[in-house]
């Protein structure tokens, strides 16, 4: 049940209220968490992002062991590596971890624990010029774009 001011409204399609639903164990990883997403109603495109992600996170570890066997050193490893050496944003960062965390507990059922800390993405910092130092620092065509712009 949803609660909306005054008004409340029985929603029983929320995934608190869902059983726990398990994926057929015969079918491959991917198609595993196709599944789960479906059955909880994920957009298309959340589905093709995680999945990818999914096997962006077992190809950084060369294929060796299944997600099963791996654990929270393994995420924060791979969630470091994003940080580190791809120098990924911190949103895509953030949506890499919300994958894996998917992975684990809604197809695996495998806890994961809540303090996983990989060294994360540093967030990009942008300087916003106003019209006095953007007109103040330019010269020649540069000075004549920036006028014409605020019409000067």
């Amino acid at each position: 049940m949803l609660i909306y001011g005054k008004f409340s409204i029985y929603y029983p399609y929320s995934m608190e209220n869902k059983p726990k639903f398990r994926p057929n164990p015969k079918l491959k990883l991917t198609d595993q968490v196709r599944q789960v997403l479906r059955y909880h109603h994920y957009a298309y495109r959340t589905e093709q992002t995680y999945c990818d992600w999914i096997i962006r996170f077992v190809k950084f570890h060369g294929y060796q062991k299944h997600p099963k066997e791996m654990g929270k050193s393994e995420i924060e490893a791979f969630l470091s590596h994003l940080a580190t050496h791809r120098r990924v944003s911190a949103s895509t960062q953030r949506q890499a971890l919300n994958a894996l965390v998917f992975l684990y507990k809604h197809v695996l059922d495998k806890p994961i624990g809540d303090n996983i800390a990989p060294v994360m993405a540093k967030t990009e910092v942008r300087q916003v010029l106003n019209q006095g130092e953007l007109l103040g620092c330019k010269q020649g065509k540069r000075q004549l774009k920036a006028e014409s712009l605020y019409g000067v």
